[in-house]
């Protein structure tokens, strides 16, 4: 979003240096600027995808269309939960954002918000959304809601992400909770359908993940973060990353027999699914010949995948 331009008029000669039109657009513009930052520190593109995973579910819990202000109240409250997470982590890794490329223009490594303020509006939105989930919604969803927060934080950002090649494994089923949060605003508990779709995204985490970092594996070791590329060569990498391929796909078949998904779901699992693993194979014989791995295409093709996926959870109860 651009800076609004301000619109600068002649000031009558009554008025002092620095009053009128003038300043009011400085004002107006300095506002901007920093809601603009503290926008950019809650990761707005992560967070559209991981609503993309939370109103299917409430589709598929439903076997239809869900109660239309529980789901504008869920997608608030998730969004600040998951602003919440994300503004505390930008706040840990503001020390490793400033010596990557790839976050060295987030607002805590630019200085247009203060640490103090960052960790305070984190706060704030994680309470927020937490009364929301509960007043509006249930306190299952609202326990739920907390268990991300504390999980992304605490497990993954300050406890593995530095410490482990398994950090983005193990602590990204923070990004799962949202299938469970969407499937518990609509019944109240968590279903067998719901924690298939958590494990599918689970599983879903490491190829997409471990793509972009291969991408991006000198910032990580500049700032000291042994992702899987930085520690391990690319042909290990690649492995692996076929191994959860493999296992996602599968995983993502069985919703069909035990959510009673549907055969429109089960054509769309198994096409993106197919076309996943032929991405990942591909990237793998790259690598095995010495070329370049071009990991962006597994990586872009993976967002593609888990969104049709779950557009295809949507749909399917409504046909």
């Amino acid at each position: 979003m651009a800076v609004t331009d301000a619109v600068v008029t002649e000031a009558p000669a009554a008025e002092p240096a620095g009053a009128g039109d003038g300043a009011d657009g400085g004002r107006f513009a300095f506002a901007a600027a920093k809601a603009r930052a503290y926008i950019a520190l809650t990761k707005p593109r992560i967070i559209e995808l991981l609503l993309v995973t939370t109103v299917p579910v409430m589709f598929l819990a439903e076997r239809g269309l869900p109660s239309p202000w529980l789901v504008l109240v869920t997608l608030v409250a998730g969004t600040m939960s998951a602003g919440s997470a994300n503004t505390i982590n930008c706040y840990v890794d503001r020390d490793i954002d400033e010596l990557m490329a790839r976050t060295k223009r987030r607002p805590l490594v630019k200085a247009t918000v203060t640490p103090v303020e960052a960790l305070r509006f984190g706060i704030v939105l994680g309470v927020v959304s937490t009364l929301m989930f509960g007043f509006l919604v249930n306190w299952p969803s609202a326990l739920l809601s907390v268990g991300a927060i504390a999980f992304y934080v605490f497990v993954y950002t300050l406890g593995l992400k530095r410490r482990t090649p398994s950090n983005i494994v193990i602590g990204g089923a923070a990004g799962c909770f949202p299938v469970l949060i969407g499937w518990s605003a609509v019944t109240g508990t968590v279903g067998w359908g719901a924690v298939i779709l958590f494990a599918v995204v689970f599983f879903w985490t490491p190829p997409h993940f471990w793509a972009l970092a291969i991408k991006f594996k000198d910032d990580y070791a500049a700032a000291g973060v042994p992702m899987l590329p930085v520690v391990a060569p690319l042909a290990v990498v690649a492995r692996k990353i076929l191994i959860y391929s493999y296992v996602m796909v599968g995983t993502s078949l069985l919703l069909f027999p035990v959510a009673d998904a549907g055969y429109l779901y089960l054509a769309v699992a198994v096409l993106t699914g197919g076309w996943f693993l032929l991405e990942a194979h591909r990237m793998t014989r790259r690598i095995a010949r010495g070329e370049q791995a071009r990991p962006m295409r597994l990586f872009h093709y993976s967002i593609t995948y888990l969104t049709l996926l779950f557009v295809a959870v949507a749909i399917s109860p409504l046909i």
